[in-house]
């Protein structure tokens, strides 16, 4: 068979989704398109290149030796085409990971975003933690996050980039009927002797459970053991009521039924946020992103550390300007 003269990247789009997800019903719903549809173009790519790319049974999808040879061409022609039309004034959505709905930091830097460039789309979504939405972002399903990123994995930190965005403030979730709820503000020491939800077992939040333990340390703080992953507001509530832990959180975190929430003090921990990328990544409206960001971090202060504001050591230089 000749080879082909051209490849319509719409063919090696499907065949790069197809590669990430190892499923087609997921491929399909990720590129917004029917399961036969997206089926027929890998078929017609895999007919123009005269290979077969994947190996499909009744249970499982793999790639073939020719399909991992051709999955970093693909990612590196899709990334030329989509820098290519950036360049233009016509990118794609930029997609940008706020880790949950009731955070304010990433949620306050999408919005300015948006007003900085108000022709070009940025889609929110919600991975739950930085650790998660990193494998994401490396596999091209995202395009950015926030979080502390020294809390990351060496081998995902390596294919990241990232921005100091803010010195987050922590907090604590209290029933309101606990002792502590009355407080203005919580002093550390008075957390002595408590069992603290921080995440413990959630793969997706791993960087927060280890903040906890690092401010934990020596305070006579326990972090409590994994529980089930509660997905939804009903559900944490109603895990938080069965256990009654209060929940490390931040100050921004809005309180949920029959709960109050608390800064801490004495001293004041620093929650360290970064907007985090992929290397490489060129798109107009990540710049719009990183502008907002430092806009916002210069007019609120986000990245001036108060006086005696705790940090982890290992957080130190990763936020150093």
């Amino acid at each position: 068979m000749p080879a082909p003269s051209h490849l319509d990247p719409r063919l090696l789009r499907a065949f790069v989704t197809v590669a990430e997800e190892l499923h087609f019903t997921r491929a399909a719903s990720r590129l917004y398109v029917a399961q036969q549809a997206l089926s027929r173009d890998v078929r017609r790519l895999e007919r123009e290149l005269g290979a077969e790319l994947f190996v499909r049974t009744t249970r499982q999808v793999t790639l073939t030796a020719d399909g991992e040879k051709l999955l970093p061409y693909a990612r590196r022609a899709l990334q030329a085409q989509d820098d290519l039309l950036a360049a233009f004034g016509h990118a794609r959505p930029l997609l940008v990971d706020l880790n949950s709905p009731g955070l304010a930091t990433g949620r306050r830097v999408l919005h300015r975003a948006r007003a900085l460039a108000p022709d070009l789309e940025l889609m929110a979504r919600y991975e739950s933690g930085l650790t998660w939405a990193a494998s994401e972002l490396l596999a091209g399903r995202l395009d950015a996050s926030f979080g502390r990123f020294a809390g990351l994995a060496p081998a995902l930190r390596a294919g990241l980039d990232h921005q100091p965005v803010r010195y987050e403030p922590m907090a604590v979730l209290l029933p309101e009927d606990h002792p502590l709820a009355p407080l203005p503000a919580v002093p550390l020491a008075a957390l002595a002797g408590e069992t603290v939800y921080a995440g413990a077992g959630n793969p997706r939040t791993p960087e927060w459970t280890d903040l906890a333990h690092r401010l934990f340390e020596g305070r006579g703080i326990r972090v409590a053991p994994p529980a089930p992953l509660a997905v939804g507001e009903e559900e944490f509530e109603r895990l938080m009521a069965k256990t009654g832990h209060p929940v490390l959180a931040v100050v921004d975190f809005p309180a949920l039924p029959s709960t109050v929430v608390r800064p801490l003090t004495d001293p004041v921990p620093l929650s360290p946020v970064s907007l985090v990328w992929r290397k490489g990544l060129v798109h107009p409206a990540l710049d719009a992103l990183r502008s907002a960001a430092a806009l916002l971090a210069a007019e609120e202060g986000w990245l001036r550390r108060s006086f005696g504001g705790w940090i982890p050591d290992s957080d130190e230089g990763v936020m150093s300007p």
